[in-house]
């Protein structure tokens, strides 16, 4: 799965490609300003914050490629009004989570606190990462642990070699399309039928490369073959010269958590020797993490 967050925002459907799409909520809906699909789909609701749901967005917006932004940019990517945006920058401002500006606006280190609390709360993490990092060293591949948000697969561990697999280095917190990711299809593989059909019913897919599925029927397909199977195996749908296998981490329970792959390049590692070679290795260590997960 592996590498970059180049691909780490491009949710064709949420945020549009690596930094010019909107933010989003679930599985593509767009906080807009005052209405929109998310705005409809929350009128009415008295306990919905609608300025929480937007100041969130602002920050979801900024991204590897687009580290700065001005409030006209940010507007434009959210489609909430300049006025509106302004607003949210300045509360984000006063609390430490955006720099000063006031032409340019960049997130702050403080904006690290949002993701620790969610780290620091699960064991997912602290648990993945001593697994991760022995796998690392067994294949000699990146690892990865992710876990599904909305049409996203969210970065919670990862270990990594010194080879890049993507044009930017993928971290903790780091997002990526779930479906074209083998990570992703290993989790929507896992969704209820109702949660699936819901996400292929509006998720778009555009074609990140000549070997992207982009057909709504071929991709339900290819997450059946992977429920079958139990693991999954994306040849540069994402980028490239990217190949991935991945698969399910479970409670005892049987429900899917989260999802651990390992990236390599294509040139280097045949699909063959992903099946042979490293899949024994990659279940092994995700049965490791699923016991220490109970």
């Amino acid at each position: 799965m592996a590498d970059t967050v180049v691909l780490a925002k491009r949710r064709g459907q949420h945020i549009k490609s690596p930094g010019d799409g909107r933010a989003s909520s679930k599985w593509f809906a767009h906080d807009d300003d005052s209405s929109g699909q998310n705005g409809e789909a929350n009128a009415g609701d008295p306990d919905f914050m609608s300025s929480l749901a937007r100041g969130l967005a602002v920050i979801r917006v900024f991204s590897d490629r687009h580290r700065s932004l001005t409030i006209p940019q940010i507007s434009e990517l959210t489609g909430f009004s300049r006025a509106a945006v302004r607003r949210c920058l300045y509360t984000l401002r006063k609390l430490g989570y955006v720099s000063p500006g006031p032409r340019m606006f960049t997130l702050e280190p403080k904006i690290l606190e949002l993701g620790h609390a969610y780290l620091s709360s699960t064991r997912l993490a602290p648990a993945a990462q001593p697994i991760l990092d022995r796998l690392c060293d067994a294949v000699h591949e990146s690892c990865s642990v992710s876990i599904l948000d909305g049409a996203d697969i969210l970065y919670v561990a990862r270990s990594s070699t010194n080879m890049r697999l993507l044009s930017v280095d993928l971290r903790v917190g780091s997002r990526l399309p779930a479906d074209c990711t083998s990570m992703g299809r290993v989790l929507l593989a896992s969704l209820p039928g109702q949660s699936l059909r819901e996400y292929l019913a509006h998720v778009k897919l555009p074609a990140h490369t000549k070997r992207t599925i982009t057909s709504r029927m071929k991709l339900s397909a290819e997450l059946a073959s992977v429920r079958r199977k139990g693991y999954a195996i994306v040849d540069q749908e994402l980028e490239m010269g990217l190949r991935s296998i991945a698969v399910p981490v479970r409670l005892r329970s049987g429900s899917v958590v989260a999802a651990m792959n390992v990236g390599t390049q294509a040139a280097r590692v045949p699909i063959a020797e992903l099946r042979e070679r490293i899949y024994p290795q990659l279940h092994a260590a995700a049965q490791r993490l699923s016991a220490l997960l109970g």
